[in-house]
C-alpha cells in the first residue's frame, strides 16, 4: 500500500497553521520530537476530562476505567514490540529508562548479576546519543569500572573488526543505539549481540530513532533491554518505555521507591511487587501512557513497512540531490544500505545554524530527516540574502580576532545552546582606554557580532563602553521591534534582525556578555 502523506498530515491540527509570514509549515525536526496527530491529542485529553484518577490505588469507577486505560496502553505497547506485558516499564522518556538501568545497578549487592567492580567492563560506542553514554560514563566512574567503545568508520558505521577486544571477557554491559540519531546508521546487532552474549554481558539497545519507523520485535532483536521515548513515536511528551527481560527484571533492584512498588512494608523493611510495578514508584504518567496507546495504533494503521517505504524513498531522493553539489558533504552512509531517514549534511563554507536559520525563514522547520533534494537547491541559491552586508563582511574579515600575548584579564564564554565559543582578552592602557582581542568558532552571528563589538569598544574607556553595551543588549531583547540608536552601535544595528530569532540572541550576545563579564574582572583588580 502506497502512503498518502498528504492525507496524513491532515491528522496533525499543528500542519493548519503557518510560520514566517504565512508559509506553509514544513517539519523536519521529528529526530528531536515528533508532532501528534488528533487522536492522539484527544485520547489524553480524553482521559483527563473523562477517566481522570490514580491508577491501582481505588475501588471506585473511575479509578477502575484509569486503570484498565493505562494497563491497556501497556499492552499496546507489548503488541507493538512483540513483548510480554508485564516486561514493560513506562517511564517519563528513553533517558529515564536508561538512567533507571544505570542506577538500578548501582543499587546491586554484591552477590547480585548486575552488580559492577573494578574488574569489569562497559561497552558504548561513539555514535551514542548523550542518553546511552553519560549514564555509563557515571556508572563507570561509581563503579570503578573500565569504560571502553567502538569507534566509526569513515562510512558512519561501526568498526567492528576488534569486536573480541572491545568486548572483553570481562564486559558486563553493552549499551548502542539501534539507529543512530546523528548519522543514520542502523548498527548489525547480530554480531554484537552474539559477542556479548557469548561473554556473559547484556545489551542494552536505544531504539529512539528506529521504534516509530521499522518494525521491532523485541525477542527477534535479541536484545536484554531497550530503551524509547513516547514524544518520537507521535506520543505525548513526559513518556518513556524501558523493555527487559522478565528474568532479568526480576533480579534487577529498584532504582526509585515508595508508593505502587511495594508488595509488603513494615517500619523497618519492605519488600518489592513483582515487575513492572517494582519500577513505577509512585502515581504514574497516565494520561501519557494512555496517549502513547493512541500513538503506536496510529502508526500500526498507517503500517510500519509503508512508513519505511515511504521513508527510504525521501531519503534517496535527497542523498542523491545532496550528491549533485560538490560543496556537500554527507556525515554517514552515502548509500541505503542498514540506513534509515536521518541525514546529517555540511555546506563548505555555510555554519549549520546559519544554514537552518535560513530555511527556518522559508517555512521548513528542519533538523533532520525527511527534506527533499529541492529544499536545499533553494537554500544555495539564495543564501546570499540571509545576512545584511555588515554581518557578512564581518565574518569573512572579522576584526581584531587574534588573542593578544599580553592582557590584564580573560573570560571564555560558550553557548550551550550550539556549543559557539569566545574568548576574550581585556587590557586597559595607562590611559584607561580598552584593548580587546578575541578568538572563538562558531556561526557568522557570534563571530560577526564579536567583531562588530571589538571595533566599536577598542579605545574606548570603561564609562563610554557601558553605554554601547546596554544599548546591544537592549537591542536584542526588542524582539524585531527596535532598530537600536546608529549613532551608539554604528555598524551594530545590523543585528536588528536577529532578534527576531529567539534561537540566534544568545549567539551575537555571546562575545558582549564575555566582555561584560572582563570588564568586571578587571576593574576588581
Amino acid at each position: 500500500m502506497t502512503l498518502n502523506a498528504l492525507q496524513l498530515r491532515s491528522d496533525f491540527p499543528i500542519f493548519e497553521r503557518t510560520v514566517r509570514g504565512g508559509k506553509r509549515l514544513i517539519y523536519l525536526d521529528s529526530g528531536a520530537t515528533s508532532q501528534k496527530p488528533r487522536v492522539v491529542i484527544d485520547a489524553e485529553s480524553d482521559f483527563y476530562s473523562f477517566t481522570n484518577a490514580a491508577v491501582h490505588r481505588g475501588a471506585h469507577q473511575l479509578a477502575e476505567e484509569a486503570t484498565e486505560a493505562y494497563e491497556g496502553a501497556r499492552g499496546i505497547v507489548a503488541n507493538f514490540l512483540g513483548a510480554d506485558v508485564d516486561d514493560i516499564i513506562f517511564t517519563k522518556n528513553a533517558t529515564e529508562s536508561l538512567n533507571l538501568l544505570a542506577y538500578a545497578m548501582s543499587n546491586a549487592p554484591s552477590d547480585n548479576r548486575f552488580h559492577l567492580s573494578s574488574s569489569d567492563r562497559i561497552v558504548v560506542t561513539e555514535m551514542e546519543h548523550h542518553a546511552n553514554l553519560i549514564p555509563w560514563q557515571q556508572l563507570a566512574e561509581r563503579s570503578g569500572a573500565d569504560l571502553s567503545w567502538f569507534s566509526i568508520d569513515a562510512d558512519g558505521r561501526l568498526d567492528l573488526n576488534n569486536i573480541d577486544a572491545v568486548i572483553t571477557k570481562n564486559t558486563k554491559v553493552v549499551a548502542l543505539t539501534h539507529q543512530s540519531n546523528v548519522l543514520g546508521t542502523v548498527n548489525p546487532l547480530e554480531a554484537i549481540v552474539a559477542r556479548a552474549h557469548e561473554v556473559g554481558a547484556i545489551v542494552v539497545l536505544d531504539a529512539c530513532q528506529s521504534v516509530p519507523h521499522i518494525s521491532v520485535d523485541v525477542k527477534k532483536l535479541g536484545v536484554d533491554f531497550l530503551a524509547f521515548s513516547g514524544h518520537k513515536s507521535l506520543g505525548p511528551t513526559g513518556v518513556g518505555v524501558l523493555w527487559g527481560r522478565s528474568d532479568l527484571l526480576l533480579d534487577l533492584p529498584p532504582f526509585l521507591f515508595g508508593g505502587s512498588m511495594i508488595e509488603t512494608v513494615t517500619m523497618t523493611s519492605a519488600t518489592w511487587a513483582p515487575a513492572p510495578r517494582k519500577f513505577e514508584a509512585g502515581v504514574p504518567n497516565m494520561a501519557q501512557a494512555v496517549g502513547l496507546g493512541a500513538a503506536l495504533t496510529y502508526l500500526e494503521s498507517v503500517g510500519l513497512a509503508n512508513i519505511h517505504e515511504h521513508e527510504i524513498g525521501l531519503t534517496k531522493q535527497l542523498l542523491s540531490g545532496l550528491a549533485q553539489n560538490s560543496d556537500v558533504r554527507v556525515f554517514g552512509p552515502r548509500d541505503l544500505e542498514m540506513r534509515g531517514g536521518v541525514v546529517s549534511f555540511g555546506v563548505e563554507g555555510i555554519h549549520p545554524h546559519d544554514l537552518g536559520q535560513f530555511r527556518s525563514r522559508c517555512g521548513r522547520l528542519a533538523r533532520r530527516h525527511r527534506a527533499r533534494a529541492r529544499i536545499f537547491r533553494c537554500s544555495l541559491m539564495h543564501l546570499d540574502n540571509l545576512y545584511q552586508e555588515v554581518i557578512l563582511d564581518h565574518y569573512k574579515r572579522p576584526e581584531h580576532k587574534s588573542l593578544s600575548a599580553v592582557y590584564d584579564t580573560e573570560v571564555h564564554h560558550v553557548n550551550p545552546s550550539c556549543g559557539d565559543e569566545i574568548t576574550v582578552r581585556l587590557s586597559l592602557s595607562k590611559q584607561g582606554l580598552i584593548e580587546l582581542t578575541w578568538d572563538g568558532v562558531g556561526c557568522s552571528i557570534s563571530m560577526a557580532s564579536a567583531s562588530v563589538m571589538a571595533g566599536l569598544l577598542n579605545a574606548k574607556s570603561l564609562p563610554d563602553a557601558s553605554p554601547i553595551l546596554e544599548e546591544f543588549v537592549s537591542l536584542m531583547q526588542s524582539k524585531g521591534t527596535s532598530v537600536g540608536d546608529e549613532e551608539i552601535l554604528e555598524d551594530a544595528v545590523a543585528f536588528s534582525g536577529v532578534s527576531k530569532y529567539p534561537a540566534r540572541i544568545k549567539c551575537a550576545l555571546l562575545a558582549w556578555m564575555a566582555f561584560k563579564d572582563a570588564s568586571v574582572q578587571v576593574q576588581s583588580k
